[in-house]
């Protein structure tokens, strides 16, 4: 049995024609990458390979590699950038296509405590967004290397 599910990809998926953001880590059965969504610097999804809808429709063994990679990227993102809280959500209503975001939350952040969807609840805090950007790099260095020993 093969860790993904035999599907292939599809045609017109954004995340079959493109990375789906800015690619720091490709494994067999998914890539990890960087995701560009303003107000939101450590925003990260686990993109599954093959085109799949949803979770349950991998085999075990995938479920199971699915998951390490979030609980990698989580664990990196709350050694590293210590924030106040860690969002794992796989929507797929728009894009039905598993991937799970991986979103690093802080108290000072335009939309906490409400998800990063949701309507803002202050303005945004440009410096303070600049700063973890900044610290990126080397949680991502720690990542690859967390990632490469599953």
């Amino acid at each position: 049995m093969t860790l993904g599910a035999h599907a292939v990809g599809r045609a017109g998926c954004p995340l079959c024609d493109a990375a789906g953001g800015r690619l720091v880590h490709e494994a067999a059965h998914y890539r990890v990458v960087h995701a560009d969504e303003p107000g939101f610097p450590a925003f990260y999804r686990l993109v599954w390979r093959e085109h799949v809808r949803e979770f349950s429709d991998l085999a075990p063994e995938a479920r199971a590699a699915c998951m390490e990679g979030v609980t990698a990227i989580e664990a990196c993102l709350r050694e590293h950038l210590a924030p106040t809280k860690v969002n794992l959500a796989t929507l797929g209503n728009v894009v039905a296509h598993l991937h799970w975001h991986v979103i690093a939350r802080f108290d000072w952040d335009s939309h906490f405590p409400a998800p990063v969807w949701a309507a803002p609840q202050r303005e945004r805090d440009a410096l303070r967004e600049a700063e973890l950007a900044a610290r990126l790099p080397d949680m991502e260095l720690a990542l690859v290397a967390r990632l490469r020993s599953l």
